[in-house]
């Protein structure tokens, strides 16, 4: 794969620090895999855009979903997320995750994360949707990701890694030969160094979380602005899947106008058995699925928004007066003291809910070791697409995700698969890894990515919701992908005409960042017509697998355009070219179906 040569319009780095490996992100599967490449003797640093404890895994309620549980199997594990997954997971992928997933959850715990337990010492599972076992491990009752988060950034301080805190990642760097050789970042006025910086390290691991700020209304923290998908594109890599939002179903509904972080209310509560009702209190989801409130996402979305239009009501109610205040307080104390920080009750109350932007099911594409279609970056976690969630995320399978598959990129690292010809561009005799950057590599190849204005991202969270959210239509992604075009368009010319771009800054970098990846999800959502997990056409309402059974695919091109193409087949075509297969091992390899 090509880099494209677009970098964003930046002061070019006045420092840098030099590593084995760089981790951009400090959810859990940045951190799982900056311990796991630390243990195999790597020299690692974390980036990470806020603090080390503030990743968006913190934020996570329900819990972490595996095979643990007196008879359930990775089996049965797989058939719900294949079925969730709407015709489109990797089942390759899946059966990784559903196979390695019990391990490393007990890894997890053996580092020193408490996970709620029974009287007798055994792991407390509850259910939530698309699940048909308890299989969901959870701590401190709906504080799972804070407790996760706390236990893996407690390991890092221990082992003494390099963290480099309030730093926005810029752009992918590359030696002479194409390859990975670094990032350059900014650092946001704290820790050891200020403004633009790099670190030069011949394997990058994208671990920056999802896009969920590209909508109005969501559950992502304001730091989820698509960072690292947006600099994967302008590197090189193909993304796929990114028309795959999901919408949480139940999110506390703050009043038609509210924008920003929107407090979730965990499926768990379901799970435990919570009703959805609507104003005169009756069940709607009863008959539309045989999991009724427990099916998957999508159909309790849409469940929801039907109800919604039918009723021309704003939001619907989770019923789950029945608990009493004692379960409220002990199981989901967070959920509770988020509602009544916002008025409502839930001991005495129903709680108003919506659908809100939740989870990207798409992103920057991988293989099975999280390499992605440029050599030496890895991608893990949400930014990345391994195949796992294909149309639709189950329930819970997010943690487990970036838990396996952190640990499989650091195997991969460990053991010399990052692409480096046995023996080539060691600094040092410890370092088998490292490799000095090409002259210049620290240095735009040509001007700078024009930069939006800090304001243009309400704009683009308004066209967005308006054009891409929940429902959408032929219409609705028209004028959503003109209107963003339109917005590209001006930057570009301002650009082009007298050199002038918006201040480079942490909200303009934020704010292109966002449209990038909104112009992709945009193109891929318009091509796709048919409805299919949680991409949702109105126009469009049945699921076409003759034609849609497949995977959409896109790469930023040189000139700042798209290239959309749709795979063969539902399975992923690979990400190593041929050309690196030849290099590695001497000889032509046959092509695959896709590539032919």
């Amino acid at each position: 794969m090509t880099s494209t040569g677009i970098r964003l319009h930046a002061p070019a780095p006045g420092w840098s620090v030099t590593a084995d490996v760089v981790v951009v992100g400090s959810g859990v599967a940045g951190l799982t895999t900056a311990l796991r490449c630390d243990a195999a003797g790597l020299r690692t640093v974390v980036v990470t855009k806020a603090r080390l404890d503030d990743g968006s895994t913190r934020w996570a309620q329900g819990g972490i979903a595996a095979a643990l549980g007196e008879g359930d199997t990775p089996e049965q594990h797989l058939d719900d997320t294949l079925v969730a997954g709407a015709g489109l997971c990797d089942e390759d992928a899946v059966r990784i995750l559903v196979t390695e997933g019990p391990d490393a959850v007990r890894r997890l715990i053996e580092t020193g994360a408490h996970f709620d337990e029974s009287e007798e010492g055994d792991l407390q599972l509850t259910r939530e949707g698309g699940h048909h076992r308890r299989r969901i491990a959870h701590a401190g009752g709906d504080a799972t990701g804070a407790e996760i988060s706390r236990a893996l950034v407690e390991a890092v301080r221990a082992r003494g890694l390099r963290t480099v805190e309030n730093a926005l990642v810029l752009d992918l760097l590359t030696d002479a030969d194409g390859r990975t050789a670094g990032v350059t970042l900014h650092v946001m006025g704290e820790g050891q160094h200020d403004g633009v910086g790099a670190v030069h390290a011949p394997a990058v691991v994208l671990a920056t979380g999802g896009m969920g700020q590209v909508f109005s209304a969501t559950t992502n923290p304001s730091v989820s602005t698509g960072d690292g998908v947006a600099l994967a594109l302008r590197a090189g890599a193909e993304v796929s899947d990114l028309e795959f939002v999901q919408f949480h179903p139940t999110v506390l509904f703050l009043g038609a106008d509210a924008e920003g972080q929107q407090p979730l209310v965990s499926e768990a509560v379901r799970g435990e058995g919570a009703h959805l009702v609507d104003a005169q209190g009756e069940r709607f989801m009863l008959g539309q699925h045989e999991l009724a409130e427990l099916a998957p996402r999508d159909i309790v979305a849409k469940g929801i928004t039907r109800r919604m239009q039918e009723q021309g009501a704003e939001h619907m109610y989770l019923d789950a007066r029945h608990f009493g205040a004692h379960m409220w307080e002990h199981r989901f104390p967070t959920i509770l003291a988020a509602c009544r920080t916002h008025g409502i009750d839930p001991v005495t109350e129903p709680i108003p809910v919506a659908p809100a932007a939740h989870y990207a099911s798409g992103g920057v594409r991988t293989d099975s070791r999280g390499r992605t279609t440029v050599p030496g970056l890895y991608a893990c976690g949400e930014v990345a697409c391994t195949g796992v969630h294909g149309a639709n995320r189950l329930a819970s399978n997010s943690l487990l995700e970036g838990l396996v598959y952190a640990e499989r990129i650091a195997a991969d690292i460990a053991d010399g698969h990052d692409d480096n010809p046995p023996g080539e561009g060691r600094q040092d005799g410890n370092s088998p890894h490292a490799r000095v950057p090409a002259p210049g590599a620290d240095r735009p190849q040509k001007p700078g990515h024009p930069l939006l204005a800090a304001e243009a991202r309400f704009a683009i969270q308004r066209i967005m919701t308006d054009g891409a959210g929940v429902l959408r239509s032929a219409d609705s992604l028209e004028s959503a992908a003109d209107r963003l075009q339109q917005l590209h368009t001006d930057a570009r010319d301002a650009l082009d005409e007298n050199g002038k771009t918006a201040e480079p800054g942490v909200d303009t970098w934020e704010a292109t960042n966002l449209l990038c990846v909104a112009r992709v999800l945009v193109a891929a959502a318009r091509l796709r017509e048919e409805t299919r997990g949680c991409h949702w056409r109105e126009d469009r309402g049945e699921r076409d697998d003759d034609n849609w059974r497949r995977h959409i695919v896109v790469r930023l091109n040189p000139d700042r355009t798209l290239a959309v193409r749709t795979t063969d087949t539902a399975d992923f075509p690979p990400t190593l070219p041929r050309a690196r297969d030849r290099a590695r091992t001497g000889r032509t390899p046959t092509p695959s179906p896709q590539e032919q």
